[in-house]
Parts: structure tokens; C-alpha cells; sequence
């Protein structure tokens, strides 16, 4: 059984935790209307997708999919905390921050992050620190599911997302 989306939204921040597809999203929540300001100079939208391969221990793992899990009402409360702060630093004018849980298959989305700012520079920053504080910070745990039939379990650290 589904859980119902968790969504806050105001004039600035859009967080969504919801355990559907997060593609279809965008378009059905005009995201990128959202997103926009007048005094925007730019607009960064960064999507985490399941990718088929993961290297561990210097082996070559083919992934299957990915399995989120959260506690929900304490997930929500950190995403709007780095929503804010990222605001804050970033000087944005308005940020999206939205995670699927459950199975995500390859390709697929789990997370999406969008934000608007006068400049560049700024956008890109946020969004690189908006990741990092998701994955250190936010109690949403993923479980990398093999072909092999192995699982494991990927605990929260920005250092989990090496080039492999």
C-alpha cells in the first residue's frame, strides 16, 4: 500500500516525499513554472538517477534497481531545513526538493532538485550542497538490489557518491 505524498509548499520551497514516479511530476505540477522568477538569472534542475553498474571492491556490480525507505515526518522536517538554509546561503529565490521512495529502477529518478537564483554560480553551488546535506543528513536509506541477488544496504554519506 502507497503512503500518501508528503508535500510542503509555499512561496519559495517545494519538498515532496511521495512513492510514485517523480518524471511525471514535473510536468503535472508545472515544476518549471513554479521554479521561475522574474529576477531569476538562472535555473539548475539536477536529477538522481538509478544508474545499471556499481563498483565495490574493485567489482563491477550489475544493479537491479533501488529500494528507499524513510521515516517520513523527521525527513520532511530536514529537507525543509536545508531548503531554508540553502535559500539563505544561496541567495535563492525559490528551491525544489523532491525524493521517490520505494523501488526505483534503472534510469528512473529518486531525487530531484531545482533551483532559481539571479546567478549561476550560486545555483550550481546550492545544488551540489543541497545533495550532500540530503545524502548526510535526510533518514531516507537506499538498498542497492543486484542481479546477483545480493543487497546492500548504502549508508548516508556524501562520500557514497564517488566516480564509479
Amino acid at each position: 500500500m502507497k503512503a500518501e505524498p508528503s508535500t510542503v509548499v509555499d512561496s519559495t520551497v517545494n519538498i515532496r516525499l511521495t512513492d510514485d514516479p517523480l518524471e511525471p511530476l514535473l510536468d503535472s505540477e508545472n515544476a518549471a513554472a513554479w521554479l521561475s522568477h522574474p529576477d531569476a538569472g538562472a535555473m539548475l534542475w539536477f536529477h538522481g538517477v538509478t544508474r545499471r553498474t556499481t563498483i565495490l571492491k574493485d567489482q563491477v556490480n550489475v544493479t537491479e534497481e533501488l529500494a528507499y525507505t524513510a521515516h517520513r515526518e523527521m525527513a520532511v522536517k530536514e529537507l525543509q531545513r536545508i531548503a531554508s538554509e540553502a535559500i539563505e546561503e544561496y541567495s535563492l529565490h525559490r528551491i525544489v526538493l523532491w525524493h521517490r521512495l520505494g523501488i526505483v529502477p534503472i534510469s528512473e529518478a529518486s531525487v530531484i532538485v531545482g533551483c532559481s537564483s539571479s546567478h549561476r554560480v550560486a545555483a550550481l553551488q546550492a545544488v551540489a550542497s543541497v545533495m550532500d546535506h540530503l545524502k548526510r543528513d535526510v533518514p531516507i536509506w537506499k538498498q542497492e538490489r543486484f542481479e546477483s541477488g545480493d543487497r546492500q544496504w548504502i549508508h548516508p554519506s556524501p562520500t557514497t557518491d564517488g566516480p564509479h
